[in-house]
């Protein structure tokens, strides 16, 4: 059972429930999508990004190495990796680690749901402005509980208008953490701010990518 790591490390959530929170990454390659505004396109192509191949073994090794109980698994997207809900089974049975993954929506969540003591999903929501919104596989907005997050990242207003739409379809307020987060450079927080407030969307985040705004927005590890 090999994965192919495209990189591992220590740093702060820089998004979600955890955001400002030490986490350490497992980043694998390969994605099945190509979002317009995918800020790791360089570790979409499973065949050609440069990775390590680890164990499930090392990797949990590492992960309890670096002492840090937040654990993000992302990518690329992880729930395509061959074996994954092996690893997730291994991660999720020491009750020392918090496990999130990060996924893009278009994969069917269900089987990864009867893992004892499951992940924590941060699942994507693509709209327009991703060209992706296609695939997204809508049967797991009701597989969602409270521990888990939706986030929708929005490239201007016909996005938030969007977003909202999806938001009352699938009663996510106030049953799961719903974030809205701008796409880096196309639209200003204010104008998110300014939509949540003309729409009362209460108990919903604004959310800003910390990471980005500490370290260079395209520097990787971390």
């Amino acid at each position: 059972m090999m994965f192919n790591v495209a990189e591992k490390f220590v740093s702060i959530n820089g998004e979600g429930t955890k955001a400002g929170q030490l986490a350490v990454f497992i980043r694998f390659t390969g994605c099945n999508l190509r979002c317009s505004y995918c800020d790791t396109k360089w570790a979409c192509d499973e065949k050609t990004a440069p990775h390590t191949k680890m164990t499930a073994e090392e990797i949990y090794s590492y992960i309890k190495e670096t002492g840090v109980k937040n654990v993000t698994l992302t990518g690329g997207e992880p729930l395509i990796q061959e074996n994954i809900k092996e690893l997730l089974e291994i991660i999720c049975a020491d009750r020392e680690l918090y496990c999130e993954i990060e996924t893009n929506g278009s994969v069917d969540l269900k089987p990864f749901c009867d893992i004892e003591n499951r992940p924590s999903f941060t699942m994507d929501c693509k709209l327009a402005s991703s060209n992706m919104e296609e695939f997204m596989c809508e049967g797991n907005y009701s597989l969602l509980s409270e521990n888990d997050t939706v986030k929708f990242v929005a490239g201007g207003k016909s996005d938030l208008s969007d977003a909202k739409e999806i938001m009352e379809k699938y009663n996510l307020i106030g049953r799961v953490n719903v974030y809205i987060s701008p796409v880096f450079g196309s639209i200003e927080p204010k104008e998110i701010v300014d939509f949540m407030i003309d729409n009362k969307l209460n108990d919903v985040n604004l959310q800003l990518q910390l990471h980005k705004i500490i370290w260079d927005p395209d520097m990787k590890g971390v």
